[in-house]
């Protein structure tokens, strides 16, 4: 059985506020992002142990085609994605939403 899946409020902020910046600079690419990071979410909901964990058991997965990390938490079949940030940040910046 695959687990569950939830987004956090901020990380969804975080793919709306990317898309609406891509689709910004050309119209379609803000859809693309998100289509990757659906892509990305089904590749953890079906082997989330497959990504390297790092700080306080949080995983990280990189998006294919866009300098985007999900940041998410495996605990108990629930799937918990804290953040979507741009590889560019600081990697602790994820920190910040754990509460």
């Amino acid at each position: 059985m695959k687990p569950r899946t939830f987004v956090g409020p901020n990380a969804q902020t975080d793919v709306r506020d990317a898309a609406l910046w891509y689709d910004s600079r050309e119209p379609g690419l803000g859809l693309r992002f998100i289509g990757e990071v659906r892509t990305s979410l089904q590749h953890i909901r079906s082997s989330p142990l497959r990504f390297p964990s790092g700080d306080e058991s949080i995983r990280r997965a990189l998006l294919k085609s866009f300098p985007y990390s999900v940041y998410f938490l495996n605990d108990d079949n629930v799937i918990t994605v804290v953040a979507v940030l741009h590889q560019h940040r600081h990697p602790d910046a994820w920190k910040s939403r754990r509460n």
